[in-house]
Parts: structure tokens; C-alpha cells; sequence
């Protein structure tokens, strides 16, 4: 199985190739992707210098074109594939239908990979988007179990890509209303859910700390527990008489344990999220991806997960908590 790191800046690109990756993804510095946020993402230079310091290594390079246009800024994308071609990329990432389109007319030759964001979680969605766009792979949400991870495998067109490391997002992967309706910014052109100038941090006496979100109370913290990020889906709310995370807890996603399941499913690519993080934590997950990968494939009927593996994922993991989120449902 590949192993597809995330770059948001070009140490961490070249962490990520150091430490073992197989394919780096990326984005421009506007909001034809999903982490558009001051201080991270690619100038068109610094893309040439991170595709020549993986091709050098026998690297690939993505460029995540995965947020939605309105209509009157659908050519800022098309210039954004234009520019990836012009790069010599080795693929984009996109999950809008008018943005595959015209990348599959103008740029045949560059491989299209349907983004989480496409939202494809059946056999005749990836049909469709293999059949209409020629996409070459596509990346699934995290919310489908494990069984149903297989029997996509077994059924799709495309290889297939899963996330394995990092925040879980459960709202609609990357489109989600809760944000929208609380600060009246697209999480999915805004590059992130809750944007600083709608955060609210309040010290109370006995020192609690209280987290808001453009004045929506999002939760309370005892004087030395752990702040989860703040995020309208991770946050507590009193519902039937109890406080408790409603809707998903602060963990992030491993699915550590799952690799020898996942490799005899098919899958043909294991993602890490994060272009939001540093290079430190780019190094430390890639890395330790990368030995439990290579352990599998060189001794699969032996491999166990090691436990100085999940000590390190678990201290770069949200809330130093790590969870396989829907892959382990028992229902399906």
C-alpha cells in the first residue's frame, strides 16, 4: 500500500519524503483547496522545488484542488489545473464535477483522483466519476466501516485510497453546515472549520476555561484537562439531561491495527491528514507509518502492531486519544 503524506509547507514536504513517504499532497495558496489558511501552502516555485526533491527520491506529488467553486469563480480552478499540468504534477485531487470535467478535456494525461470531499461512498458513485471524469483513484470518506471498505475493493473501478491517520472528520467531509451556520464561513473554501477571528478562549474563576465560537458556546474545561480544538462537532452539549460530546468526540483517527486487514482488502493507498501540522509531526507519523508498512510487507504472517508505534501516533494524536472512529462499527 502507498503511503500519501500531507505537506502544508516545503520542510514539511521534504520531512515527509525523509521520513518514508511514497506521495505527498499539497495545495496552492488560494481557495482551490481545503486548508486555505495564512502561512501555509505552495507558492508555483516552491511546488517545482518539492515535485524535483521527490521525483529525485522516486516521489510523487498531488495537488489537492478539492473545495467547491460558486459559479463565478469557477475559473480561478480551471486555472488552478492549468497551472498543476503546467507543473508537471503527478496528479490532482479534486472532488467538484466541473472541475474534473475540464480537466479531463483540457489535461487528459494528468491523472485525476476523486477527493474525500466527492463524498463517493458506493459503487456506482466511483462508476459514475470513472465512467464520466476518468479519475485513477479515489479517496473515500471516514464513515464507512471496514466491511464496507472491502466490498468497495471488491466492486470499485478505481484503486482505492483510505484515510488512516488523523483528525476525523464525520461532517460531510469538509462541507460542513454546523460551521457554516455558526460563523458563516465555508469550512470548505475558508481552510478551516472554526477560523481564528470567530475563537473566543474565557478564564473563569477557580480556573475553568471556556472556548466559543463566534459567541455559540462550544464547551467548558476543568483547570487541567486537556482543551479539544475547537470545533462546533467536537464540542459538549447538554442534550436529555447529560453533558457529553454529542456528536464526536476530540480523537484522532488510527487505523494502525487495521493495516494487514486493509492490505488484504486491497486498498491501494493509506492517507495521513494533516497540512495543518508541522514537520515535526509530519517526521514522527510518517516515520512510524512507514515501519509498520514495511514490517507488514516483509513478514505479514508475523506483524503486530508495536507498541512504541502507538505511543508515538497517540502523542501526535488529538487530544492524545486515537480511536478507529467508523471503521469499527459491527453493524454494516
Amino acid at each position: 500500500m502507498q503511503l500519501v503524506c500531507p505537506a502544508g509547507n516545503l520542510p514539511a514536504l521534504r520531512a515527509a519524503i525523509d521520513a518514508g513517504a511514497d506521495a505527498v499532497y499539497l495545495g496552492f495558496r488560494d481557495q482551490t483547496n481545503a486548508r486555505a489558511f495564512p502561512g501555509l501552502n505552495f507558492s508555483d516555485a516552491e511546488i517545482r522545488q518539492g515535485t524535483a526533491y521527490a521525483r529525485a527520491r522516486g516521489r510523487s506529488v498531488y495537488v489537492a484542488l478539492n473545495t467547491y467553486p460558486d459559479s463565478a469563480h469557477l475559473s480561478h480552478w480551471h486555472r488552478a489545473v492549468d497551472t498543476a499540468a503546467e507543473l508537471g504534477v503527478d496528479a490532482i485531487i479534486a472532488a467538484e464535477m466541473a472541475v474534473l470535467d475540464y480537466a479531463c478535456r483540457n489535461h487528459p494525461a494528468l491523472p485525476r483522483h476523486l477527493s474525500v470531499q466527492g463524498s463517493a461512498t458506493t459503487a456506482p458513485a466511483l462508476r459514475y466519476a470513472y465512467e464520466r471524469f476518468g479519475i485513477a483513484r479515489a479517496v473515500l470518506p471516514r464513515v464507512l466501516s471496514v466491511q464496507q471498505v472491502e466490498r468497495l475493493c471488491q466492486t470499485a473501478p478505481v484503486p482505492l485510497e483510505v484515510f488512516a491517520f488523523g483528525s476525523l472528520c464525520i461532517m460531510v467531509e469538509g462541507r460542513c453546515q454546523l460551521s457554516s451556520y455558526v460563523t458563516g464561513a465555508s469550512p470548505n473554501r475558508h481552510g478551516v472549520c472554526s477560523p481564528a477571528k470567530f475563537v473566543r478562549w474565557e478564564d473563569h474563576a477557580g480556573g475553568t476555561r471556556s472556548v466559543r465560537l463566534n459567541d455559540v458556546l462550544i464547551d467548558r474545561f476543568e483547570p487541567e484537562e486537556p482543551a479539544a480544538y475547537p470545533t462546533v462537532c467536537k464540542g459538549r452539549y447538554g442534550v436529555g439531561g447529560e453533558v457529553f460530546h454529542a456528536l464526536e468526540e476530540p480523537t484522532s483517527l488510527n487505523t494502525l491495527q487495521l493495516i494487514p486487514r486493509l492490505a488484504q482488502a486491497g486498498v491501494a493507498a493509506l492517507k495521513i491528514e494533516g497540512r495543518q501540522r508541522g514537520a515535526a509531526y509530519v517526521d514522527a507519523v510518517t516515520r512510524t507509518w512507514r515501519a509498520a508498512l514495511d514490517r507488514h510487507r516483509n513478514a505479514p504472517a508475523d506483524w503486530r502492531p508495536q507498541a512504541q508505534w502507538q505511543s508515538t501516533l497517540s502523542s501526535h494524536a488529538e487530544g492524545h486519544q486515537t480511536t478507529l472512529g467508523p471503521y469499527h462499527r459491527a453493524w454494516h
